[in-house]
């Protein structure tokens, strides 16, 4: 990222007032129905599609500024469908259950005491993201679901997209009676916005980074708010030695291609060494057919020979675009050791009819995410049944895997008594 150095007293002032004012509306946020958190995404929804032309309009102006490779491009675009989807990805949010009105847990202590624990929202949520417009409309509407204030930092390269997509969430809060600080974006594009969130200790609650290594990166390094970080994915498919070769063919081709640029997408190929030379044939034939290119070890280009050579550092590359890595293992134990050294602990995929396999595989990855006889690609808050996500989380505390309502909160306890009083 570039240095901060563009007028800093005044985005700490920016970041403040803004912090401040969701703070503010936290409590009525966490305390409002969830009738009216309800309404809000749905008239968020609605605002959306009538004003498709806008947001089209505004992102057209975002690609027009835009360099990068054709996954950025992809990251960026937005069209008529990918609105829509965003404006189901928010009715779906809607008719979830409400995650504050829960009972976690509850037990009576031998004195009578009767002790509760419930949900509470997290508070006031930093969201740094880049490139993806679509990320701002997800994450606000887990926030507004889940009660929490959230403040919206996108990649400058999308910052029209993101203020018109800001505009429809201002409609759907304003309709339900709620207020717009509970919603809010950086007023520009200055990085030194970013710095300002990153030391809003006291006001920023939980910093959620979204993007390329070097965000993520950056975000850990500087951050003195707690960060729920969202690790590149290195994700790798290991196609064992009892696979099917056809659902093989046609899990890999979409766990790859269905779209490259996405945290998901697979970028190791894993192929166990007795079956390599009978499948890998057909496996590169049907990537390359759709646009792929390859990085192979030894092994794969002893059976063809022109697949281009790959080095160390291929694998441990998340390329988000259409380049594969291959590499060839001689059995499961092979293809885990490899896991463990090159994975990001993202998402990581088997595939094989051999369930004890299988279930050895998931139970000795150490990955948010294993899938048996799946594509990668699934790795996704929608597809969870979440109604979208936040990120995905690869570390170890609080939350890992798709990050929903539900890893929104925290909790709380109530204590119930009658009189009681400690000896």
């Amino acid at each position: 990222m570039q240095p901060m150095d563009a007028q800093p007293d005044l985005n700490i002032s920016a970041l403040t007032q803004a912090a401040l004012a969701a703070r503010a509306a936290l409590p009525e946020l966490a305390r409002a129905s969830a009738a009216a958190r309800n309404q809000a995404l749905s008239a968020a929804a609605d605002a959306l599609m009538a004003n498709e032309a806008g947001i089209l309009a505004a992102n057209g102006r975002d690609l027009q500024n835009a360099t990068g490779t054709s996954a950025f491009q992809d990251r960026l675009r937005l069209d008529a469908g990918r609105i829509a989807a965003m404006a189901k990805g928010l009715r779906d949010v809607a008719v979830l259950a409400d995650p504050l009105a829960r009972t976690l847990a509850e037990w009576t202590r031998p004195n009578g005491l009767v002790i509760s624990r419930i949900p509470q929202p997290l508070g006031v949520i930093g969201m740094v993201y880049e490139s993806r417009p679509n990320v701002g409309a997800d994450a606000a509407a887990l926030a507004i679901k889940s009660g929490n204030a959230i403040i919206l930092r996108g990649g400058s390269e999308s910052f029209h997209s993101a203020a018109a997509i800001h505009g429809a969430i201002l409609t759907g809060l304003r309709a339900a009676g709620l207020p717009d600080s509970c919603v809010q974006i950086a007023p520009s594009t200055d990085r030194a916005f970013v710095a300002a969130m990153l030391s809003a200790s006291g006001l920023i609650d939980l910093i959620i980074p979204r993007g390329g290594k070097s965000l993520v990166e950056r975000v850990q390094r500087e951050a003195r708010v707690p960060v729920l970080a969202h690790a590149e994915g290195m994700n790798h498919t290991y196609v064992h030695g009892a696979a099917d070769f056809s659902m093989a063919r046609r899990i890999l081709a979409n766990a790859k291609m269905r779209r490259t640029g996405v945290c998901g997408a697979t970028e190791t190929l894993l192929l166990d060494a007795t079956i390599a030379a009978a499948l890998l044939p057909d496996l590169v034939a049907d990537l390359g057919a759709l646009g792929c290119t390859f990085k192979a070890d030894a092994a794969a280009r002893a059976i063809l020979p022109k697949l281009p050579a790959a080095n160390d550092a291929d694998f441990s590359t998340e390329w988000l675009d259409a380049i594969l890595n291959i590499k060839i293992v001689e059995n499961i134990d092979a293809a885990l050791a490899f896991i463990a050294t090159h994975s990001s602990e993202h998402t990581d995929a088997i595939i094989t009819e051999d369930a004890g396999a299988a279930e050895y595989f998931l139970s000795h990855i150490a990955s948010a995410v294993g899938l048996w006889n799946a594509s990668t690609q699934f790795c996704d808050g929608g597809e969870f049944g979440f109604g979208g996500e936040i990120g995905i989380a690869t570390g170890r505390i609080h939350a890992r895997g798709p990050v929903g309502l539900e890893q929104l909160t925290t909790f709380r306890y109530v204590v119930r008594g009658t009189g009681q009083v400690r000896p």
